[in-house]
């Protein structure tokens, strides 16, 4: 039996977040498991409380099938500390070294555009970025 693992993201607003991540890594919206046509009906077989909500969360996957699935849930507590765990975005590595800078700057302002911030930028290296509630994840090359 093969494990896989999922990553899941805590946040205030999974709608935001799920946009974001959606552009980010060109991840879709994850269908229902079978045999289930909708979340809403994947979301009532549980025993949960009145006012958790299938819009409490937003599942992710790659179209692909490479990447692991994100799930992004909502919880009451803001985030105050930082990521013990990060995602590292990674851009083509091949080329000359301002090349490959090149890229991993490309990539750092197309997810500024989508609502990410810049919160170091490590020359030549790696830029450390936010997603709209200030998950941290990097943009590096790859190799």
């Amino acid at each position: 039996m093969r494990t896989t693992i999922d990553l899941t993201l805590d946040c205030a607003d999974p709608r935001l977040l799920a946009e974001f991540w959606k552009t980010a890594l060109g991840y879709v919206d994850e269908p229902p498991p079978a045999p289930f046509a909708t979340r809403e009906e994947w979301f009532a077989q549980f025993d949960l409380p009145e006012d958790d909500s299938v819009d409490d969360a937003a599942w992710l996957c790659d179209p692909g099938g490479a990447g692991p699935r994100l799930s992004i849930l909502t919880v009451p507590e803001p985030k105050t500390a930082k990521n013990r765990l990060h995602l590292d975005i990674r851009v083509p590595g091949h080329g000359s070294p301002e090349e490959r800078w090149a890229r991993i700057r490309a990539e750092s302002d197309r997810l500024r555009q989508a609502g990410a911030g810049v919160l170091a930028e490590h020359d030549g290296h790696h830029i450390v970025m936010a997603d709209p509630e200030g998950n941290e994840f990097c943009v590096a090359a790859t190799g």
